[in-house]
């Protein structure tokens, strides 16, 4: 059976170690896009771990789009744009650093294209068990606080609710990329600085117009959190584009 590594590692299995520790390089950028990884024996050896487990770590970074790894060609780091930067592993990794707050933007500009239109459809097809499931949400996050890993859950579990209502395969194929997204931004909102408000009362809008099957009100109210959850990062969700004004979802 493979060993584990210590408690600094969370208890992660070596591959996955491995794969984190290259994952998070590329992604701080001391292994740049066309960058040339070292041959499989010279890189097993300088991190102490076997071929076995550094093949099977680059393997994980190349199913997230990162690397590309050819006989007689070598290892190469990929362009951003070929990584699977919503895979939630990867989120973590970006997280556990400091992520740019373009990246941040980009991703609440993903969730307001997806989640207000989710709110909308969840008003529309919702079922009593679904929105009780929304409504238990938000009663473990006004008893736990986002500030606690059991009030953070609770907020992914509400997004995901929604996701759930919305009876769409392909949306609801999303929840654990948005889930993470939510998780993650909450969490480094709150590292950055105290939440400098509750934003309880706008989940709580959201649930209201759902529960009132009411699809307009759904899809603003969605909206309106986003764009309060983002201004509370000190970003927003309109930017100038090459002197073309501003995009405004």
């Amino acid at each position: 059976m493979e060993r584990r590594l210590g408690t600094e590692d969370g208890g992660l299995r070596i591959h996955q170690a491995i794969a984190r520790k290259l994952g998070t390089a590329i992604l701080m950028g001391k292994h740049r896009p066309g960058d040339l990884f070292e041959g499989e024996i010279e890189a097993a050896e300088k991190l102490g771990v076997s071929r076995t487990a550094y093949r099977e770590a680059v393997r994980i970074l190349v199913s997230k789009g990162m690397l590309e790894s050819r006989p007689k060609a070598g290892t190469h780091v990929l362009p951003r744009s070929r990584w699977n930067v919503l895979d939630p592993e990867m989120l973590a990794w970006m997280f556990a650093g400091e992520p740019e707050p373009a990246f941040v933007r980009d991703l609440f500009e993903l969730r307001s294209v997806i989640e207000p239109a989710a709110a909308e459809l969840a008003a529309r097809r919702r079922t009593d068990k679904q929105l009780a499931a929304m409504m238990q949400a938000l009663e473990e996050m006004e008893r736990n606080g986002l500030a606690s890993p059991a009030g953070r859950l609770a907020d992914q579990q509400f997004h995901n609710a929604i996701l759930a209502a919305t009876h769409n395969d392909a949306l609801a194929a999303l929840t654990s990329s948005v889930g993470a997204a939510v998780g993650w931004t909450t969490l480094f909102k709150q590292r950055k600085r105290a939440a400098p408000r509750d934003p309880l009362p706008d989940h709580k809008a959201v649930c209201r117009a759902i529960a009132a099957r009411d699809t307009a009100a759904a899809r603003d109210a969605m909206m309106e959190l986003l764009r309060l959850a983002l201004a509370d990062m000190d970003l927003a969700l309109t930017e100038p584009v090459q002197g073309k004004g501003a995009i405004v979802p």
